[in-house]
């Protein structure tokens, strides 16, 4: 197979395609890992990550809330371009087309055997589930040759893992049925049996009982099948280090999608207690430890120096997300979003701009990169790495920065649309927030949304916290921008049709 160019400096010899590990966390936010300032909490696994690769600094999630980011990064289109691309139920059905090029597709193509194990959250089937039989179509119809996934999020029923389109330790005499539009069965809820909890809501988060947790929806059946979750991390990661344990002398994808530091945040409890910030903090040391598993299993097969790791997350950090586990009272000074604004569900930086970090040793040099990355270009940039041509209609909102991921150029993309409840365009140092109307703190997670009746411009170089508006100041710039952020979403996709 051959490379594209840029691939390769030249003068060297020719390097085959890396076996690629994407490991994907959940709610993490900028701040939240000590290689990037946190002192409350230590990351030695990612810490070594970014010690060994190249940190971006102007990393980005394509949406900044969790069913948007992961449609992006896997089809390389923005969500907001497609309807029912929202934050999901656990009974929602598949939203990405199997026909279409997806990133686990292109590489199944380009002869990688493919895996996802951990969140899901793109939804399942094409209708009413059967939760009791095969389901399909899922990750297995959209390029994943092997999956070991939860459906939706740990807080929302049906609380199994799903394997391979069937739910893992089934009993057939005990089916399982999900509703998210009225009560079924008769389990306990939390609002009306709160003695029975371990873990009380804060919002919400309080139908069916699960592990003495209520969470989102209703769910009676399958209790065999229920996971217990302070064994979710170390489940996951059995299945992630068995999948590449099987595939270690053929090329593989493993989209490696923790659960972590999602709520309900349920750790195991060999890391209660590791940090001062109560179970967000001790979910981070859980999260940490299951990336230095993978990292141990790649040095273990001899694997290291021919694999492309990726770390990054979802979309920006949340503190009170549903639950009383005393996150936002424990914080002390932590900053889980950095220097930046914001956080989950908004559109300020915090809500995108998360750890990203790129490790192939031997290709990769070591260091910091200024170049802004979003995860919906590694399709593009992936087609290009492995030499596959990518279509034109596909991954219409995919760059190539290949160069930039590899650290052989200071330049990524030159635009970016960030998705919050309402968009914000970046271009170069520039980021333009048009006016938009709702809330401007967002009161069940105290969290800033970014919304205002008036146009926000801010010079991120400058001013990364965004705090300086700066719109009225230059108004040829704001109309501009608005222009262009018009035309980008009437043209439908942001990637020229000619492009490579």
């Amino acid at each position: 197979m051959v490379l594209a160019a840029g691939v390769v400096p030249a003068g060297e010899p020719a390097l085959q395609p890396p076996n690629i590990v994407l490991i994907y966390a959940d709610d993490l936010g900028y701040g939240d890992v000590s290689c990037q300032g946190a002192t409350r909490v230590q990351t030695p696994a990612i810490d070594r990550l970014a010690a060994e690769g190249l940190r971006f600094t102007r990393g980005h999630a394509a949406a900044a809330t969790c069913t948007p980011s992961r449609y992006a990064l896997l089809t390389g289109e923005y969500a907001f371009r497609r309807k029912g691309t929202g934050v999901l139920p656990g009974s929602a059905a598949l939203i990405i087309d199997p026909r279409r090029t997806t990133l686990p597709s292109l590489l199944r193509q380009a002869g990688y055997a493919t895996a996802v194990v951990g969140k899901w959250h793109l939804g399942l089937g094409d209708g009413d589930i059967d939760w009791n039989g095969l389901i399909q179509p899922g990750p297995r119809e959209v390029g994943f040759d092997y999956s070991f996934i939860i459906p939706a999020t740990g807080d929302r029923v049906p609380c199994v893992y799903v394997e391979n389109g069937r739910v893992v330790n089934l009993d057939p005499a005990d089916p399982i049925r999900v509703s998210y539009r009225e009560r079924i069965g008769d389990d306990p809820t939390g609002a009306e049996h709160p003695e029975l909890l371990k873990m009380r809501p804060s919002h919400g988060h309080d139908r069916t009982i699960v592990n003495g947790i209520s969470r989102i929806g209703y769910m009676s059946g399958g209790h065999a099948a229920r996971w217990v979750d302070e064994e979710m991390a170390d489940t996951l990661t059995e299945r992630a280090v068995r999948f590449i344990e099987e595939h270690q002398q053929q090329r593989f994808f493993l989209y490696f999608s923790y659960h972590d530091i999602h709520v309900p945040r349920v750790p195991h409890p060999r890391f209660v207690g590791s940090t001062p910030m109560g179970p967000r903090g001790d979910a981070i040391v859980q999260m940490d430890w299951c990336t230095g598993r993978i990292l141990e299993t790649l040095d273990r097969l001899g694997l290291t120096g021919n694999t492309l790791v990726i770390f990054t997350s979802d979309n920006g950090p949340v503190l009170d997300d549903g639950y009383q586990d005393g996150a936002a009272e424990l914080a002390g000074f932590h900053r889980p979003a950095g220097p930046f604004r914001g956080g989950k569900y908004s559109r300020y930086e915090g809500g995108t701009r998360v750890p990203f970090i790129v490790r192939w040793p031997g290709r990769v040099q070591p260091g910091v990169s200024d170049a802004l990355v979003n995860q919906v270009d590694l399709l593009a940039s992936f087609a290009r790495l492995t030499g596959r041509p990518l279509p034109a209609e596909a991954a219409p909102d995919s760059f190539d920065v290949l160069p930039a991921l590899l650290g052989d150029s200071a330049t990524g993309r030159d635009h970016q649309i960030e998705q919050g409840r309402a968009l914000a365009l970046c271009e170069g140092r520039w980021k333009y927030l048009p006016p938009a109307r709702g809330p401007a703190v967002n009161r069940n997670v105290n969290i800033e949304t970014g919304l205002s009746p008036e146009p926000q411009l801010y010079d991120l170089r400058d001013d990364p916290a965004e705090r300086h508006n700066l719109a009225a100041a230059h108004p040829d710039r704001v109309r501009a921008m608005d222009r262009r952020l018009q035309a980008l979403l009437q043209a439908g996709r942001s990637r020229p049709l000619s492009h490579p």
